[in-house]
């Protein structure tokens, strides 16, 4: 056990009660309350080496006995999720400390955690075709923070086929989105900071925001009402964010795209307040259902940075994105980028500059991929479990499912019991909630997602008995 180490970070009683939301879902409640904590591990919304409460304030903040606390510290103890020492209290273990979940792992589980296509089938041929150029690459530095120019120019030239005219040097390739993401928050935001973001959003967008030392400020959106307009305003104009990030087309995890009034609303709110929009278009390409007439592209005017990547277009192990903004604000992401990482990977952008040259073929491929996926995920739903609600969406690589009933960690934690793994509607929260959704990605074999979906309907009646009724929590609350 690493004994003794440094915390990295603490979490306040009130700050986990928050965190844990709907935790008591099962019975014995120190279980329950345990499997809360392993979830939030698990999605690492608890950060290795963070400092949990001690027994007393966090029983006092649940409204618990401190024995039920102490129980539930003891099974985490047990399954390698925390580690406690005489006082020094109790912290969270580093994933490779505890019993390998991803390790241990049988071959027929469905991994459903992540929204990750298989690669795209001509990407290996591609590779092949771009291993006969290693030499001219291998002459280079391999040091690339800007991105190379064959890169970057394939990368304006679409941004100006989609109606928005880009130069080179308002391109910088990254290391994925992500990598964008954190440039962007450590180039543009300061500790206390206030930084607007969707709820639900992309998890990894969040943590990023707040890593940078931002305060969000969350911006609704819904499967069925689409952006929350009167929170929006109020967000930006009583808050003043200095960026929002938004995903405006297909956005993860509800699939809704935003409609041209609802982009004219929120732009005008941060122009008003001098607030940065960072558009994220990973996933805006991946359209299933014909649209129709061709739409514009979102937020198609001139201050709006965007994020781009093939990851969901081509293979999440390609890891090239990028960030189309003003060149002033690309020279000053350039000048931070040493401190982060030393650029991106030769070979990788030369595969890049072949497959943005057969883009149309790869997203004609991923609309016929992904739509075998929802139509198989959503059919099952329905017909296995007719009491949630399953959206029809048109694009994009998930559902956001309505349960009904708030118990989404429950479910998952009983799933991945089964070898069904997914992440709550918790996880997608920045500021708590969303225990009544959980998101389901369509990306993995429409096989896998039917047998994923018969595991789903034999273990939710158990999960929902197990939980304690309305009434019961009522009377506790009194009592």
């Amino acid at each position: 056990m690493d004994s003794g180490g440094p915390t990295d970070s603490r979490i306040t009683a009130r700050g986990l009660s928050r965190a844990l939301g709907g935790w008591r879902t099962r019975e014995p409640a120190y279980e329950a309350l345990a499997d809360g904590i392993r979830l939030l591990c698990l999605d690492n919304r608890l950060a290795p080496r963070t400092a949990l409460p001690a027994e007393r304030e966090l029983a006092h903040a649940l409204g618990l006995s401190r024995t039920t606390v102490a129980a539930a510290y003891r099974s985490l103890r047990a399954s390698a999720h925390i580690e406690s020492l005489r006082g020094s209290g109790s912290v969270t273990l580093p994933l490779g400390r505890r019993v390998s979940e991803r390790d241990a792992v049988p071959a027929d589980d469905i991994d459903l955690a992540q929204a990750s296509p298989a690669a795209w089938p001509g990407l290996a041929g591609l590779m092949s075709e771009t291993a006969l150029d290693t030499a001219a690459l291998v002459s280079r530095a391999g040091y690339d923070i800007v991105g190379s120019t064959a890169l970057r120019a394939a990368i304006a030239d679409r941004y100006t086929a989609r109606g928005i005219p880009t130069s080179p040097d308002q391109v910088m390739v990254t290391t994925g989105a992500q990598s964008a993401i954190h440039l962007l928050a450590e180039t543009m935001l300061r500790r206390g900071s206030r930084a607007a973001i969707e709820t639900p959003t992309y998890p990894h967008a969040a943590e990023a925001l707040r890593g940078a030392g931002a305060r969000l400020v969350s911006i609704p959106v819904s499967v069925d009402d689409g952006w929350d307009l009167d929170r929006a305003m109020q967000a930006l104009d009583r808050a003043r964010p200095t960026l929002a990030y938004l995903m405006p087309a297909f956005q993860n995890p509800t699939g809704r795209s935003m409609s041209i009034d609802e982009q004219e609303v929120i732009a005008r709110s941060a122009g008003a307040a001098g607030t940065l929009l960072v558009v994220d278009e990973t996933t805006g390409e991946l359209a299933i259902d014909p649209l129709g007439e061709e739409e514009p592209t979102p937020f198609a005017r001139t201050g709006v940075v965007r994020v781009g990547s093939l990851g969901k277009t081509v293979w999440g192990g390609l890891r090239i994105g990028w960030i189309r903004a003003a060149p002033d604000l690309i020279r000053r992401i350039i000048a931070l980028r040493p401190s982060r990482e030393l650029g991106t990977p030769e070979f990788e952008q030369a595969v890049a500059v072949r497959l943005l040259q057969r883009m149309p073929e790869i997203l004609a491929q991923r609309a016929q991929l992904l739509g075998e996926g929802r139509d198989a995920l959503v059919g099952a739903l329905r017909e296995e479990i007719p009491a949630w609600r399953v959206p029809d969406v048109p694009g994009g690589v998930c559902v956001w499912v309505e349960l009904d009933a708030p118990l989404s960690s429950g479910l998952v934690m009983a799933a991945r019991a089964r070898g069904v793994h997914l992440s709550a509607g918790p996880r997608f929260s920045p500021d708590g909630g969303h225990e009544r959704h959980l998101r389901i990605p369509f990306t993995a074999p429409p096989e896998q997602l039917r047998r994923a979906v018969r595991v789903l309907g034999e273990v939710w009646p158990s999960v929902r008995a197990a939980a304690p009724s309305p009434a019961g929590e009522v009377l506790a609350a009194v009592v």
